[in-house]
């Protein structure tokens, strides 16, 4: 379990690292928005170019970082019954949920976006707005983003059942102590 506790802490590593940088993404998102928006308003002019690279992004942040939103349990969550679930009911709700539907949905998405993106490569296929980008990489994001998201899925499933086992501690119970103690 010690390997497995290893490779968690990298998969964590590699999604906070790729998160705290995507966010930088956001800002220049809000910029070129702010650009946008001055220079039609007050010159009349406008890019096609420019309102697809927001949009490019856009799609980068909330793709690429679902892993680090996962791995900082920022997802939302239906909390009718499981906030009212005892703490190991809890976990057992999250490994099987990983396993039977983050899994499955993560390799799925994969596997029929990878070919789409491949032919946007292979033909340099462009948008059909004037002066618009190539589409193969945003097409790539969908892959990459659910690929770290099913790597942190791995993350969080090796430590949840690590908390079962009582090889490590609860990060809730941390948390909650550390809440409590302010």
């Amino acid at each position: 379990m010690a390997g497995l506790l290893a490779l968690s802490r990298a998969i964590d590593a590699i999604n906070t690292v790729i998160g705290k940088a995507v966010s930088w993404l956001l800002l220049a998102a809000v910029l070129i928005s702010a650009v946008n928006a001055t220079t039609r308003k007050l010159f009349n002019l406008s890019s096609n170019a420019w309102l697809e690279a927001q949009w490019y992004l856009f799609s980068a942040v909330f793709l690429i970082a679902a892993g680090y939103t996962l791995l900082n349990s920022e997802h939302v969550k239906v909390d009718l019954l499981y906030g009212q679930l005892p703490r190991k009911a809890q976990l057992w709700v999250d490994i099987l949920g990983t396993i039977f539907f983050l899994f499955p949905f993560c390799l799925i998405t994969i596997y029929l976006s990878w070919p789409i993106v491949a032919a946007k490569f292979a033909s340099g296929e462009i948008s059909n707005n004037t002066g618009g980008l190539v589409l193969w990489p945003v097409w790539a994001l969908i892959p990459a983003g659910f690929g770290l998201l099913f790597l942190q899925g791995v993350s969080e499933l090796i430590k949840r059942i690590a908390v079962l086992r009582g090889q490590i501690p609860d990060p809730v119970s941390v948390a909650d102590a550390e809440a409590a103690a302010l």
